[in-house]
């Protein structure tokens, strides 16, 4: 079974309040893009269970990747026999754009039509709750209204066909960790569901995302890219999450050939209906 989990960008995102249990309670709207990872599943030959990898190098220890505890929170509840996961990693990490998310919510769903265990998106949103605050989106893989976490969802009507999406990443790291601490949580005057409900083009500085003007201090070459994407025609430009990934929206494709130097550029047709989580 080949899988292609998929990444996204948040239009607009505020943090309202830190929770007692270290969290915080975020607002935002997920809306899906076709940029995405592969992701292979098969019956291992011999019982033991293998994760690799190839692709974009991913730091840390094999058994922290969602992958691998997608597969073990599975095991946990039903007998399910060994499997080899192979990824093929192209969503840059660390971006903000979810490939990690995306990929820890696409073994759930793969593991779940492989083995045919039958259950329900709901029961499948449980458990991707449990692998991180973003997985949930991608189980159904629609717009969404986001709180809590960014677990609690509510389907939007959000379709920007005939629109171009231009994402540029640059080769900086933004710690998900110090972004937030250099946030004061707020309550938005205004639900991002209303706002994105207006025309893209009244969307410019109605629709924001709170980290963007402390990431941008820190890390000037975000800004500078918006700042180009809006000189090069986008309707609308922001920062995706807490960074480092900015994305433009364009009537027509813009120019971009030697524009940005060093950094990952991927442009697509926009679309405003829903990815496939298990490939079919």
């Amino acid at each position: 079974m080949v899988l292609k989990p998929n990444s996204k960008i948040n239009l607009g995102l505020h943090v309202v309040r830190k929770r007692a249990d270290g969290y915080h309670d975020i607002e935002t709207v997920f809306f899906p893009l076709g940029l995405s990872d592969s992701l292979e599943i098969t019956l291992s030959a011999d019982g033991q269970f293998r994760f690799s990898s190839t692709g974009l190098k991913i730091p840390g220890d094999p058994a922290t990747n969602l992958c691998v505890k997608a597969y073990e929170l599975m095991k946990e509840h039903f007998q399910i026999p060994a499997v080899n996961i192979r990824l093929e990693k192209i969503v840059p990490i660390g971006s903000g754009l979810g490939g990690g998310s995306s990929d820890g919510a696409y073994t759930l769903t793969g593991l779940n039509e492989l083995f045919k265990l039958g259950l329900s998106t709901a029961h499948l949103k449980a458990f991707a709750s449990r692998l991180g605050s973003d997985c949930t989106f991608f189980i159904e893989n629609t717009p969404s209204f986001a709180k809590g976490r960014g677990e609690q969802l509510e389907k939007i009507q959000l379709n920007l066909s005939g629109l171009y999406m231009l994402i540029v990443i640059p080769q900086v790291h933004v710690s998900t960790s110090d972004a937030y601490s250099m946030i004061q949580p707020t309550k938005p005057a205004k639900l991002l569901k209303e706002i994105v409900s207006l025309p893209v083009s009244e969307w410019k500085g109605k629709l924001v995302n709170d980290f963007e003007a402390p990431v941008c201090s820190k890390y000037p070459l975000i800004g500078q890219i918006k700042d180009l994407l809006y000189n090069k025609g986008a309707i609308y430009s922001a920062m995706s999450g807490s960074g480092s990934a900015v994305y433009g929206l364009f009537s027509e494709i813009p120019p971009v050939e030697g524009l940005f130097p060093g950094c990952f550029v991927w442009i697509s047709k926009t679309v405003g209906s829903r990815q496939s989580a298990v490939g079919s």
